[in-house]
């Protein structure tokens, strides 16, 4: 065991670490980053007060053992754990949640997986595995922050990123922009996005998508006839993805619904835990 939490062996010998947290139907809960811990999760704003969250660490990241081969950080080799962790838990079906690049997880777990899946959320998902522009119109939500006091620095600090040469420079400037991400840049915000650099696994992040091939034609028309009903639940100032984004990427669903929490960030449960929870349960519980 690793750290003294559950965990498992998954399809290529990989120890994956996990946490269980509340009571009730599960919920396996992918995280993001990419390559962050679960940690920076919580308890998603108190949902463990309606299901048994089942949060794991992805590979490298957290209690989770680091591959043997770099290539299986890819998303489309990650979707690979979820299947061994359902199986581990000795679960027909699942519910699935996936945030942020674990989002990625989730679409492709859809897509390959369908017999396994009874309901999907997608939360604040990045929709780079499905081929899609997360980004959409977002010069238009930045925009929308410009009364803000840390609006400057913060994109200056955007740009910096989105023009960085290598992992370190990213890093330099990644806290500055940070105010971008959330819905409210306050003390549990800062708080937040500080604990990131210590959660975050270099490896994780950089080949969470390398050398991905994505082809949204094929995948499109897998999640125009998915059978399980999908949730996209988001942050009307989310820039990965904007509410543009998150309206054309639910449209590829065949029973897909959109949940946008005003005021709320790429991580909504922070800033609107209440409505976060009860959007989610409603959808389960359904």
């Amino acid at each position: 065991m690793l750290h003294r939490m559950p965990s498992f062996i998954s399809h290529d010998g990989t120890e994956i670490a996990y946490r269980r947290l509340g009571a009730g139907q599960p919920l396996i809960v992918a995280p993001g980053g990419p390559g962050r811990a679960s940690e920076y999760l919580g308890d998603l704003g108190g949902l463990d007060a309606r299901r048994e969250l089942i949060v794991f660490d992805n590979r490298g990241t957290g209690a989770s053992q680091v591959p043997a081969d770099p290539a299986t950080y890819r998303v489309d080799h990650l979707i690979k754990d979820v299947e061994a962790l359902r199986e581990h838990l000795g679960l027909d079906v699942i519910d699935l949640l996936g945030h942020s690049a674990g989002g990625g997880i989730g679409q492709l777990y859809a897509a390959t997986y369908p017999e396994r899946l009874r309901k999907l959320v997608l939360a604040a998902p990045s929709l780079a595995a499905s081929g899609l522009d997360s980004h959409l119109d977002g010069a238009t939500v930045i925009a929308e922050r410009a009364h803000e006091p840390w609006y400057a620095e913060a994109t200056a600090a955007f740009a910096a990123v989105n023009a960085a040469r290598d992992w370190d420079e990213s890093e330099r400037h990644r806290y500055g922009m940070a105010p971008l991400i959330y819905g409210r840049w306050d003390a549990v915000a800062r708080a937040h996005a500080a604990a990131d650099p210590a959660q975050r696994s270099k490896d994780g992040t950089l080949g969470m998508y390398k050398g991905l091939e994505v082809d949204a034609a094929a995948l499109a028309a897998k999640y125009a006839v998915l059978p399980a009903p999908v949730l996209l639940i988001g942050g009307e100032l989310d820039i990965w993805p904007t509410r543009f984004a998150a309206a054309e990427a639910i449209k590829l669903f065949r029973d897909g619904e959109l949940v946008l929490l005003p005021g709320a960030g790429h991580y909504p449960w922070l800033e609107a835990p209440e409505a976060f929870v009860a959007a989610v349960d409603a959808f389960l519980s359904r």
